[in-house]
C-alpha cells in the first residue's frame, strides 16, 4: 500500500533525492520549497506534487497544510541550509542577530512549524525525519547551533509522538557532493580535506541520505526513535 509522504526543501539536492526514493517505491509524494519554478521542475521529474511555500512563515505553512492529504505517513524536514553563505560577514550586532535568527528560522523553526501543523495527520506507524548536519558537532556558528537545536527538539518530539507509534529521528550528513549547499565557496583544497577526514575515502551523496531516510520510514525501523544517525563516512564518530 502506498504511503503519503511530505518532503520539505525538495527542489534539489538531498531533498529531491529523498523525495525521488519514496516516489520510486510507489508512494504518493508532496514536495515543498520556497522557489516555485525549480520545485515544479523537480516534482515533474519524479512524479510528485509541488506545493511551494516559505516554511518560516506560519501563514504559508497553514495554507500548505490545507492542501495536503487528510493523513500523512512520512514527514521529512529537509528545508534549511547555511544562510551565512548568502551574505557578507556581519558588520555590527544588528546584522549578527539577523544572521542567527535567519539560520534558526530556516533550520529549526521551519521544521517545528511544519511538524506541529501536520501532527494530527500523522498516522500510527508513521515517521518524522529531520535533516541535521555534522556542523552541529563541529561548531559551525549559527548554522551548527540551529542543527544542534533541531536534534535536541527531535528527542522531545519522539517522546510526544511515540505513544501513537510515530517515530522522530535526525539524519546528520557529513560532506555531500553535488548539492547547492556551499554555493560557490567550495575549493579543491577544502573538498580534499573533507574527503580525507572520512574513513572510506569518499564524499557522501544525496542517495546515501535518501536510503537512510527510506530505512527510517520502513517497518524495520519501528523501534528506532529519538536517535541521531551520523551518515558521514566516519568523519565524525560517536566513540
Amino acid at each position: 500500500m502506498s504511503r503519503h509522504v511530505l518532503v520539505t526543501g525538495a527542489s534539489g539536492g538531498i531533498g529531491l533525492a529523498v523525495a525521488e526514493r519514496f516516489a520510486r517505491a510507489g508512494d504518493e509524494v508532496v514536495v515543498t520549497a520556497r522557489r516555485p519554478e525549480p520545485l515544479a521542475a523537480a516534482a515533474d521529474k519524479i512524479g510528485a506534487r509541488a506545493l511551494p511555500a516559505d516554511l518560516t512563515d506560519p501563514e504559508q505553512v497553514a495554507a500548505l497544510v490545507d492542501r495536503l492529504p487528510e493523513h500523512l505517513d512520512v514527514l521529512v524536514n529537509n528545508a534549511g541550509g547555511n544562510r551565512a553563505f548568502d551574505r557578507a560577514e556581519p558588520a555590527d550586532l544588528s546584522e549578527l542577530a539577523e544572521l542567527w535568527r535567519t539560520n534558526l528560522e530556516a533550520n529549526l523553526i521551519s521544521a517545528v512549524l511544519v511538524t506541529e501543523a501536520v501532527r494530527a495527520r500523522l498516522r500510527a506507524g508513521g515517521s518524522v525525519i529531520h535533516l541535521g548536519s555534522i556542523g552541529a558537532e563541529r561548531g559551525a556558528g549559527s548554522y551548527g547551533a540551529a542543527k544542534a537545536a533541531l536534534a535536541s527538539w527531535s528527542v522531545g518530539l519522539s517522546a510526544e509522538l511515540g505513544p501513537r507509534g510515530v517515530t522522530s529521528n535526525v539524519i546528520s550528513p557529513g560532506y555531500i557532493e553535488q548539492t547547492e549547499f556551499f554555493r560557490d565557496r567550495m575549493t579543491d583544497a577544502r573538498r580534499a580535506a573533507l574527503v580525507a577526514a572520512t574513513h572510506d575515502g569518499r564524499p557522501g551523496t544525496a542517495d546515501d541520505i535518501a536510503a537512510t531516510a527510506y530505512f527510517l520510514a520502513s517497518a524495520g525501523a519501528r523501534h528506532v526513535t529519538g536517535q541521531l544517525l551520523n551518515v558521514n563516512g566516519g568523519a565524525f564518530t560517536t566513540r
